[in-house]
């Protein structure tokens, strides 16, 4: 396995190598609460859109919450870490990375409908907030390949019905994450709010839909990451780093 030398080998859970580029943007709290989030479903198949490094969609596989991942991936660089990173990690067998505009993608490249379709989405309009010069991380912040309404078009083409889909995204872009999935047929079932401590507005929020579902919203109960005043991790929030689960 070749390291080039602007990459980097981390360890995450101690369960999976990571390369990372660190011209683009590293694994962080989003991605492991997104990984967390997604129900353990060991015979599924899933589609991951942007995948990254790939991390999301290892944990989730080693984890036993599904069978088979389809990962599309635009940049080609990061496709090249996102697939390097399935073989370190032995799992190329079961982690299928595509060099794919999500835009452009349909079933025929997952051999059918899938069970689950899951993201952490750039989530700035390209007119948005400040531009960053590296191109790698500027588009995996901002919606270079897509808007939110792209990501969910394409769920809705790659999901059984009845199939789900999972994000991690921004509250201040809440509608337009919500009226997405409506406008594509994946109505919201659960909504939680993350926080840095109790004292300060969610930071971030975990949300699922159901691909054909009923209305019907539940707010799970929030999530703090750190007690008051601290540095220190709720216990909340240890457990659920340690099991990479919200479930009780």
């Amino acid at each position: 396995m070749i390291i080039k030398d602007n990459e980097r080998i981390n360890t995450v859970n101690e369960d999976l190598r990571l390369i990372e580029n660190k011209d683009s943007l590293t694994f962080g709290t989003d991605a492991y609460l997104l990984a967390a989030y997604l129900p353990k479903r060991s015979k599924s198949v899933c589609v991951e859109l942007g995948v990254g490094s790939g991390v999301i969609s290892m944990l989730a596989l080693t984890k036993k919450k599904c069978r088979h991942v389809y990962g599309f991936e635009v940049q080609e660089a990061i496709f090249d870490i996102a697939k390097r990173n399935a073989e370190l990690n032995g799992l190329e067998g079961c982690f299928t990375v595509l060099h794919k505009d999500a835009r452009n993608a349909t079933s025929a490249d997952t051999c059918g409908e899938v069970d689950a379709v899951f993201s952490n989405p750039p989530y700035m309009k390209v007119d948005s907030g400040k531009q960053n010069e590296n191109e790698n991380k500027n588009a995996s912040r901002h919606e270079v390949y897509g808007e939110i309404r792209d990501f969910c078009a394409c769920a809705k083409r790659l999901l059984k019905h009845g199939g789900d889909f999972f994000a991690v995204y921004r509250p201040y872009r809440m509608i337009d994450l919500i009226a997405a999935m409506r406008e594509c047929s994946l109505e919201p079932k659960k909504i939680t709010f993350i926080y840095a401590n109790s004292y300060t507005p969610p930071s971030l929020f975990l949300i699922s839909a159901k691909k054909g579902g009923k209305s019907g919203l539940v707010i799970d109960k929030p999530v703090y990451i750190y007690k008051d005043g601290t540095t220190e991790y709720t216990e909340q929030f240890k457990k659920i780093y340690e099991c990479c689960s919200f479930e009780e």
